[in-house]
Formats: structure tokens, C-alpha cells, sequence
């Protein structure tokens, strides 16, 4: 067996572990386990450098110590997320107390009704696929698979907890079965704020940002609704989701600049809800193209004591 392998069975090793911690724990000291861990640790890991190169380009006027308060609490979301996940399908509706809260439930089609829901990867976004059942709606989703074959499988063992919410690899393959989805009648769940090597220049916090097309592509090819949603942690484990009116569909007879339209309206709500919460977005991956980044000097490189 090569080093690779090992190292890959390790890691599976560690998240299983983890995994099996935080249910023995339950999901309130699972979440602060995971928050404290990582609130202490993360801001002086490398990554950390990409973080506040990411907040001095989206918040230009700040300083550098509001910076590095909001570079911990993403780190503490993050730990807190990480260890809430496998008992993310445990949670129910509640009035408090671990569980969520859904605020616009007004503005869901009803079930059964083909639709696309897009969401950013703010506080525990898992939640949703769950919250949506709720209402009657299987929200499936395409997902990123880790390069570690073994956390993929431990990963999507703990996701694919219910076969009603059926899970896409990211890419063509991924494409073509959601597509198929859709065209079915089915709803589908995308988070849409991760980097791309390709896609659209779309703005984001000022800066053009590789945006994903298919989202757009896809509400457009079935005119169905794209509701925006996401989540807001409001306490220990504790969580609401916010649905927001659908968006209205450009309908130009120009498809390239109707999808163009389409993909600056998602990542202007995206950017809305990180702007009102910046402590619950994921900071830590480059969301803009390397010349942005070289743009300006860095002037925080270290976190505050």
C-alpha cells in the first residue's frame, strides 16, 4: 500500500472518529467542541493568509483587528459545522433549543412543484435539504467530492441518511443527473459561492468572480423558480432558514446576456447575506482570480492576541 493510501485511511480514520465523538456527545457540546477547537487553532493555520486577503478585498475600509474578530468567527462556524454534521439530520423544527426555524416559508412553491434553490456556504448549510422536507420538498443537491476517497464515503454515508435527498458529484456526469432530475420534475439545491477556474466573470464584493452558469442555465432552460435560501446561526445549534421570493427570470431572447443578468442578481443576494453575517461565511478559499489578489499589499498578516 503507498503512502498516499495510508495517509488517506488515516484521515477517514480521524473524520470517522470525530464523527463518532460528536454523537457521543450530542449536538450542543459537539458544536462548542468543534467552535472552540477550531476558534483557538485556525486563525494561525496558512489558510488563515488567504481569509484576510479575502476580507481586506470585500471590506476595503476595515481594520485589520475587525478583520481578524471576523477571520475567528468563520473559524469557529467552520469547527462548530464540521462537528454538528453528522447529527444534522437529527434536528428538528423546534421554538428553541438545538433545531431551526424557517423565516419566508410563504415564498416555497408548493410540493411537488419543479424548482431550484441556491444558498452559499453560510453558518450550517446542511441544514437545508433537511429543513426542506419539511415542506414536502427533496431538495437534491451536487456536491464536491474530497480528493480522499474515504472521507467521501464516510461523508456521503452520514449525508445520504435518507434516500429522499439524492446527491450529485460536481461535474459533467453530476450535470447530466441533476439535469435528468429537473427535467423529471424534481427539486434541486445548489451552493453556488465556491471558486471556479472557469464559468463567468460575475461581480462579487466588487471583483469579478468565476461563477458557475448552471444555475442560471438551468432556472432559465425550465423557467421554474430559483429561490434564494439560507441559513443563520442564532444559537448553540440552533439555526434559521431564510427563504426569500424567487427571482425574476430574464427573458431578453438574448439567452448569454439573460444568464449573465441572472448570475449577477444570485451573487448580489449572496453578497447581501454575507455582508449582514460576514462571521458565517467560509473565507478560507480564493473566491477572486489571482490578479485581484495581487492587486493591493496585504496589511494583516497575523492574528490579534
Amino acid at each position: 500500500m503507498d503512502v498516499k493510501r495510508l495517509w488517506w485511511r488515516f484521515e477517514a480514520l480521524l473524520v470517522k472518529g470525530l464523527f463518532a465523538l460528536a454523537r457521543r456527545l450530542g449536538v450542543r457540546r459537539a458544536s462548542a467542541l468543534g467552535g472552540g477547537a477550531l476558534r483557538r487553532l485556525g486563525p494561525w493555520l496558512p489558510v488563515s493568509a488567504v481569509g484576510r486577503r479575502n476580507l481586506e478585498l470585500a471590506f476595503p475600509d476595515s481594520d485589520p483587528a475587525w478583520r481578524d474578530a471576523v477571520l475567528r468567527d468563520a473559524w469557529d462556524n467552520l469547527g462548530r459545522s464540521m462537528l454538528e454534521m453528522p447529527l444534522v439530520a437529527s434536528l428538528g423544527e423546534t421554538a428553541e433549543g438545538p433545531g431551526w426555524e424557517v423565516a419566508g416559508a410563504e415564498n416555497l412553491p408548493a410540493a411537488g412543484t419543479r424548482m431550484i434553490s441556491f444558498s452559499a456556504h453560510l453558518a450550517n448549510w446542511e441544514v437545508l435539504p433537511r429543513a426542506a422536507l419539511r415542506f414536502g420538498i427533496a431538495l437534491a443537491s451536487l456536491y464536491r467530492a474530497p480528493d480522499n476517497p474515504f472521507v467521501d464515503a464516510e461523508v456521503r454515508r452520514m449525508r445520504e441518511g435518507s434516500a429522499e435527498l439524492p446527491l450529485f458529484p460536481k461535474g459533467s456526469r453530476g450535470a447530466r443527473a441533476a439535469l435528468k432530475h429537473l427535467s423529471g420534475g424534481g427539486a434541486l439545491g445548489l451552493v453556488v459561492d465556491q471558486k471556479l477556474n472557469e464559468g463567468l466573470a460575475i461581480p462579487f464584493f466588487g471583483h469579478p468572480a468565476m461563477t458557475a452558469p448552471a444555475v442560471a442555465e438551468f432556472a432559465l432552460r425550465f423557467r421554474c423558480p430559483l429561490v434564494p435560501t439560507h441559513v443563520e446561526r442564532i444559537g448553540p445549534a440552533r439555526f434559521r432558514v431564510v427563504v426569500e421570493p424567487p427571482l425574476a427570470l430574464p427573458d431578453s431572447g438574448d439567452r448569454a446576456e439573460d444568464v449573465r443578468l441572472l448570475l449577477t442578481a444570485v451573487n448580489a443576494c449572496m453578497e447581501r447575506w454575507v455582508r449582514a453575517r460576514p462571521g458565517e461565511w467560509l473565507w478560507l478559499h480564493r473566491r477572486f482570480p489571482k490578479d485581484v489578489y495581487r492587486a493591493q499589499p496585504t496589511t494583516s498578516s497575523a492574528p490579534a492576541a
